[in-house]
């Protein structure tokens, strides 16, 4: 087991410099840094796809994970890529860019590319534990349980990001706080969804006990959702530029799902 772990250990890093500086490259011709979020989630779909390849764990484990994995990624990847195409750099690259503007292009492959791409592999760690030998043969309670947490976060992300979407695209809407559908309970069904599928993805490395310290993946995802890129940032954009958000904010859950507050 220990020759298939490095063997996917390392195809999925070969694969994740790949990506990456290939993604840069194409920053530096477009000079726009932020496409760099159009393939967070697609880099996580290429992973499981080379570990599936030189993993050898279970078939059907492995086309289960590949499978759960392919429909986050790629749905978070079109999702991005319709809402940010066309539209520039956004408003955090261009602050990188002023504050480094002799050096940005070398500056965002360490700090932005790099960075990220660092991340993805940490994250990614239960979809290339999950490919190699010494897994379950058959699924076992946790692996239920897992797909389970998967299913709700993944619809908690989708439908969010939806409603979201409708909201914004009502030209009555303009201005306004969007505190209705999944919104109404947490301010961010979309972050919340994210956190709980790494969660469920986690658990389907951990049916195998030796796995459990993939345990880091869903940690550092939480962890970047609630208190680093996730809610911090935005929150500090939207307090800005919507008058009743910090209304919103009193009334309504910060990550976890849970009745309005009166």
């Amino acid at each position: 087991m220990g020759a298939d772990i490095a063997q996917v250990m390392v195809a999925s890093a070969v694969a994740v410099l790949a990506l990456m500086i290939s993604v840069w490259s194409l920053s530096l011709a477009r000079k726009d840094a932020s496409i760099v979020d159009i393939f967070w989630g697609f880099g996580f779909v290429v992973v499981a796809w080379v570990s599936f390849a030189f993993g050898d764990g279970p078939d059907g484990r492995k086309w289960l994970v590949v499978a759960l994995a392919s429909a986050w990624g790629l749905r978070l990847a079109v999702h991005l890529f319709r809402r940010n195409w066309g539209h520039g750099e956004d408003w955090r690259y261009r602050a990188m860019r002023r504050a480094h503007p002799d050096n940005f292009g070398r500056w965002t492959l360490v700090n932005v590319f790099g960075l990220q791409g660092l991340l993805m592999y940490a994250v990614s760690l239960p979809l290339q534990m999950a490919m190699v030998r010494g897994a379950p043969d058959v699924f076992v309670p946790v692996d239920y349980i897992g797909v389970a947490l998967w299913v709700l976060g993944l619809a908690f992300e989708a439908v969010g990001d939806w409603q979201l979407k409708r909201f914004k695209a009502d030209p009555a809407n303009q201005g306004q706080v969007m505190d209705r559908g999944l919104w109404r309970y947490t301010r961010h069904p979309n972050y919340f969804g994210d956190a709980l599928l790494w969660w469920g993805l986690f658990l389907l490395a951990a049916a195998h006990p030796v796995m459990i310290w993939t345990v880091v993946s869903p940690l550092v995802m939480s962890f970047l959702l609630t208190r680093v890129s996730g809610v911090p940032l935005l929150e500090m954009s939207m307090k800005r530029r919507k008058p009743g958000y910090e209304e919103y904010m009193r009334k309504t859950s910060g990550f976890f799902p849970l009745p309005p507050r009166k």
